[in-house]
């Protein structure tokens, strides 16, 4: 497939191989200057210390077209730093995070064709990741590592419009209070699959995670942050030292508090306090915020009043500011946005 066989308005959420990616090798106790390549396949030994004991994480951002043409990022920076949280955690070495952001900047313009037209709802997705690539056979981390990026241009997360979810609590647990739920891991994901492919089956579209240690407190759901909004228009999200530090839910608060003068916080949310609240959201790179309708607790439904058939009004403002500032529309904050 090339750039212009694709119908960009109507383009799906998967992967499309693009011209090039970025990789580096750590060997010997430093990385290589890294490249660009064309080959989108990995070849490692069958022992690679990913494939015996997952020791990799990862990243996502996006590029966009914005409304005067430009082509830019959102916030790399951030993404460059929270991977180096993620490795420091994993006992992996850190790729350097001004390197990061030049290798982000790197597989873009070599993909620029990629990019979708503005106006589309479509953006080259990038996924940043990192593995141990050496054989180990012993319970220990890797001495060899590779870092990559790859660039695939995805369609709007939904589509079709954005109708609110239906999400359940889980049974299971997400993270360990001393675990790695904090950073971006794929053993977090991994681990997760089982409880989203069981509720795909039972009907609901996500599950929403307790606190392993009490089962009391909101944390997140299997991929995103998630925000709530009060009667009195009050921005809400959950604190704890388990959940991932979403860039996307940090910019939404921003958002609120500087363009949309609401009072915002960011405290431990109690399940049974969750009725209190009028709108729910769930917040992260692939759709910005998307709504929630209902949250299922056993036999107890809470079903927020902004309803089932559209966004609150709270959260499609702070939806359609964000969605400005990352396309063009509207001024940035210094440092937001990253021209390439």
């Amino acid at each position: 497939m090339t750039p212009k066989d694709i119908d960009w308005s109507n383009l799906g959420f998967g992967y499309i191989k693009t011209d090039k990616r970025f990789v580096a090798n750590y060997k010997d106790g430093k990385w290589d200057d890294g490249a660009l390549i064309e080959d989108e396949n990995i070849t490692m030994n069958e022992c690679a210390c990913v494939l015996q004991y997952a020791q990799t994480c990862f990243e996502g951002l996006k590029a966009y077209r914005t409304e005067n043409g430009d082509v830019v990022c959102f916030r790399p920076d951030l993404n460059a730093k929270r991977m180096a949280d993620s490795c420091e955690r994993m006992k992996m070495p850190v790729f350097p995070e001004d390197k990061f952001v030049e290798a982000v900047k790197a597989v873009v313009k070599a993909n620029a064709d990629w990019v979708p037209p503005y106006g589309t709802g479509a953006s080259l997705y990038l996924r940043p990741y990192m593995f141990g690539s050496n054989a180990v056979i012993g319970v220990k981390p890797a001495t060899e590592f590779q870092f990559r990026i790859f660039a695939t241009p995805v369609g709007p997360y939904f589509k079709g419009g954005v109708k609110p979810l239906t999400i359940r609590t889980c049974d299971f647990d997400r993270a360990a209070p001393k675990g790695t739920g904090h950073i971006k891991a794929g053993l977090n994901y991994a681990m997760s699959l089982y409880a989203i492919v069981d509720a795909h089956e039972c009907g609901y579209d996500e599950n929403v995670y307790l606190d392993s240690a009490t089962r009391t407190y909101i944390e997140e759901t299997g991929g995103a942050n998630v925000l709530f909004v009060t009667k009195d228009n009050k921005v809400v999200t959950p604190k704890s030292d388990t959940i991932l530090p979403s860039i996307t839910r940090r910019s939404l608060m921003q958002v609120a508090a500087d363009y949309l003068g609401l009072e915002t916080e960011q405290r431990k949310v109690r399940l049974d306090e969750v009725s209190d609240f009028v709108e729910c959201g769930l917040c992260g790179t692939a759709a910005v915020i998307s709504p929630v309708g209902r949250i299922v607790d056993g036999d107890n439904v809470i079903t927020f009043s902004s309803g089932m058939e559209k966004m609150g009004p709270t959260i499609q403002k702070l939806y359609d500011t964000l969605t400005g500032i990352q396309m063009g529309r509207i001024p940035a904050p210094e440092g937001w946005i990253c021209k390439i």
